[in-house]
């Protein structure tokens, strides 16, 4: 068995919660979700062994056999492929991720003038999930019954985890607008958070700062000592979560073959 990073556990710690399974094969880790079976990162590959991830067509014919139905690929690599040129022969595109990590209380920002801070309500739900169906109509991105479904199930699992105390969703509001979100899960002394955003129009205020603290000062509450996020090694929104007091601890690779927008 090999390391396990701190942004694959907690994900697995995550996943674990909502019901997912995790069968472990030495040099990788097949993770599936039954109740979710349109989540990509809920249905994938973790490849542990640093040394393996080469081999896109073995991978590729893997996944194949634990997912015959599968219209997408989708597989976390423990380290970034010497050849790129192999993945990307069967339309995989390599994503690296950045996992931050900090044993200090995430420093807050105060919160700007003109906006207020909760816990999400039903209704906030219904605004997420309205957004996140938008969105994705508007990319084109991805079929959107399939996606629909997603969005619906996914925040219906984190309405749950926040029931029953697991995590935590906070909104920053401009009057009734949802201007920004994130959440946070518990996964024993250690949190993540999950799903920070802005609204474009409510960005460059301060809001996730100030979101990143209030989060952790839920979390700490309740016994954690140590908070992990994950963000794309390109988005800036990096620089935000190092001011914060989050330092590089891990890299992670995704690799992801999106499925055909005609997938019924």
């Amino acid at each position: 068995m090999h390391r396990i990073p701190p942004g694959w556990a907690t994900d697995l710690a995550i996943l674990e919660l909502t019901g997912s399974t995790v069968d472990d094969h030495g040099d990788h880790l097949v993770v599936r979700s039954p109740d979710n079976p349109a989540y990509h990162w809920g249905n994938c590959l973790l490849v542990t062994d640093p040394s393996a991830c080469d081999d896109a067509l073995g991978w590729l014919e893997r996944f194949k056999e634990e997912f015959p139905h599968a219209t997408w690929f989708a597989a976390g690599l423990a380290a970034m492929p010497g050849d790129l040129e192999a993945w990307a022969r069967h339309g995989i595109d390599l994503e690296q991720l950045d996992v931050l990590t900090t044993a200090t209380l995430p420093r807050a920002v105060p919160l700007p003038d003109g906006y207020s801070v909760r816990h999400l309500r039903d209704d906030d739900w219904e605004l997420m999930a309205e957004r996140d169906i938008a969105e994705n109509l508007s990319t084109g991105e991805y079929d959107p019954e399939v996606h629909e479904s997603f969005v619906r199930k996914t925040i219906s699992t984190r309405q749950r985890l926040c029931a029953e105390g697991a995590a935590a969703w906070f909104g920053a509001f401009a009057g009734s607008e949802l201007a920004a979100d994130i959440g946070i899960v518990r996964c024993g002394s250690v949190a993540r958070y999950q799903a920070v955003g802005t609204h474009a129009s409510h960005r460059r205020r301060g809001l996730a700062s100030h979101l990143l603290g209030v989060a952790a000062g839920w979390s700490t509450d309740r016994g954690c000592d140590t908070w992990v996020i994950v963000t794309e090694s390109t988005n800036d929104a990096g620089r935000v979560y190092r001011r914060a007091g989050f330092t590089l601890d891990d890299a992670e690779v995704n690799a992801y073959r999106r499925p055909p927008l005609s997938t019924p």
